[in-house]
């Protein structure tokens, strides 16, 4: 798996087109020592490379180690298991992932507070991530 650093969080947010994606699975592995790690599968697709060309789906896998906090909530009404958008984020030495969209004003930045608002998010020390090659 590609550990993923807080400096690579722009460049790989714009390498894969989360909005429209799904959640595949999710499991959370409960340690008998230290904080759990968090494990799930996402279906996105890759970023457009040429306008008329379809974007091919992908999936991929990501484990957060060191989970310090995490959500996952459904609501009455809401389909689940799909991703209106996700986002990444780096403060105080962790990293947060957003499954779920965040209305936010243009030009303004997300902090800590918009990720722990959503349903479904998690902070952890590590992530890690690879493309499931389809067999």
């Amino acid at each position: 798996m590609n550990r993923l650093s807080a400096g690579d969080l722009a460049s790989f947010q714009r390498k894969y087109r989360f909005a429209g994606g799904r959640l595949r699975r999710l499991r959370v592995r409960y340690l008998a020592e230290g904080a759990p790690t968090v494990e799930f599968t996402l279906s996105v697709r890759a970023a457009l490379k040429e306008l008329g060309t379809d974007a091919k789906p992908i999936r991929l896998r990501f484990r957060l180690t060191g989970a310090e906090e995490f959500r996952f909530q459904k609501r009455p009404g809401v389909t689940g298991g799909k991703i209106a958008d996700a986002r990444f984020g780096y403060f105080d030495g962790l990293f947060f992932v957003n499954l779920d969209a965040f209305g936010l004003q243009p030009g303004e930045v997300p902090m800590a507070h918009d990720f722990r608002a959503s349903d479904a998010y998690i902070a952890a020390r590590e992530v890690e991530w690879e493309e499931i090659k389809k067999a």
